[in-house]
């Protein structure tokens, strides 16, 4: 899957089969489900299920909470827009 056929796919009801459980959650961030995606992220726990959840709670404006989790995940909050960093984790995780 591409990266284009993945942001295509958020105009269906239902995400695409086989995604892992990594662009589950940010599919369904992107589709508005914040609640949907953070369980997703945190139920992952693992380094990549921390970095999607510390994104999660930088767009929710929880900047401490976040930090922790990209601690937790080995990273550091990056300096790039919301949409920016929603792009780079899709396409580190397809």
């Amino acid at each position: 899957m591409t990266q284009q056929e993945f942001v295509s796919s958020i105009n269906q009801g239902n995400p695409p089969e086989g995604l892992s459980v990594y662009l589950q959650a940010l599919w369904e961030d992107a589709k508005g489900n914040w609640d949907k995606a953070h369980d997703l992220a945190q139920d992952a726990n693992d380094k990549n299920g921390d970095r999607i959840h510390a994104y999660l709670h930088r767009k929710e404006g929880d900047k401490s909470n976040a930090n922790y989790w990209y601690s937790r995940a080995g990273e550091k909050m990056p300096n790039v827009s919301l949409e920016e960093e929603w792009s780079e984790l899709v396409t580190r995780f397809l």
